[in-house]
């Protein structure tokens, strides 16, 4: 989920550094000295104010989703004959 404050960013994220930013975060914990500078070093071509607001932002998002304000996506069941090919189809051929 993108919040609109994530879509004020001075530059959107790839999913590579996305990726970079999420691996670096568990490398990095709040009590790292530095954290920011590390995680921004960690993600290239982003500074350590950028990696914070990031880090807000998906708190946020996540306290968003948690409280229930959220609905839940509604997966159609494949398994069930319904025509539609299962994953495990997919992982067969």
């Amino acid at each position: 989920m993108a919040s609109s404050s994530k879509c004020s960013s001075s530059s959107a994220w790839t999913a590579k550094q996305n990726k970079l930013f999420e691996k670096a975060l568990a490398v990095y914990d709040k009590d790292t000295p530095d954290r920011w500078q590390n995680v921004a070093r960690a993600v290239g071509g982003k500074s350590a104010e950028e990696v914070k607001k990031h880090y807000e932002d998906l708190i946020d998002d996540v306290k968003f989703i948690e409280s229930g304000r959220v609905p839940l996506p509604n997966y159609r069941n494949t398994s069930a004959g319904g025509g539609g090919s299962s994953v495990d189809d997919e992982e067969r051929r």
